[in-house]
């Protein structure tokens, strides 16, 4: 086979690969994993089946594959943000920083959402291999605490984990919540403005 047969056939098959993932990822955001068919995501992609065991080995593969995808998507553009921030970041500049990727993507639509929602469902119940990607959840986690200590300090680092955790699951609950298609019809600048002093606000907390 000439090179040029086989660079064609090569870019063919990455861009079925990313058919198949692209397919994968809006039907998980909608369904998750249980919810999800090998005929519905090869239908929805233009592949056919065997394309699947080919690129992945197995629909439970592709699926893990889509997830780890997402969420490392979604981890590296919150902790960008996150490193962003100097030493003297106020409570409500980190509250947008940890918001700014579902801002983002509520603002965005599409694929962007699509991301965003799988990562909300992954949040509220973790797949098997979610340890893989713990370091950056991790990461995040220790990121934000780190502001909040110099913001908060006379709360303990237990329980200032425990608030991201809350804020964390918040966000998550609002990519999957009717109120969350709703703040989508928003410009982003809205999101923002609305989004930012909740979470802040469960950072700061109340006695």
């Amino acid at each position: 086979m000439s090179p040029e047969k086989t660079d064609l056939r090569r870019e063919a098959g990455r861009r079925t690969r990313d058919d198949l993932l692209a397919a994968a990822l809006e039907l998980l955001a909608q369904r998750g994993q249980e919810g999800v068919t090998l005929r519905e995501i090869t239908q929805n992609a233009g592949a056919n089946v065997a394309a699947v065991s080919y690129h992945f080995g197995s629909l439970k593969a592709l699926c893990e594959a889509t997830i780890e995808h997402a969420l490392e998507r979604y981890l590296d553009a919150q902790i960008r943000e996150l490193d962003a921030l100097g030493g003297a970041a106020t409570l409500s500049e980190l509250a947008e920083a940890f918001t700014r990727p579902m801002v983002s993507a509520l603002a965005a639509g599409g694929r962007d959402l699509a991301v965003i929602r799988l990562v909300a469902r992954v949040g509220i119940e973790p797949p098997e291999g979610w340890e893989r990607l713990a370091g950056k959840f991790e990461l995040a986690r220790r990121q934000t605490v780190r502001v909040l200590a110099v913001n908060l300090p006379d709360v303990d680092r237990h329980e200032l984990d425990f608030r991201v955790r809350c804020a964390a699951g918040m966000l998550n609950w609002l990519a999957l919540a009717p109120v969350g298609a709703e703040l989508a019809a928003e410009p982003a600048d809205r999101i923002e403005r609305m989004l930012v002093p909740v979470v802040a606000g469960a950072f700061r907390g109340a006695r």
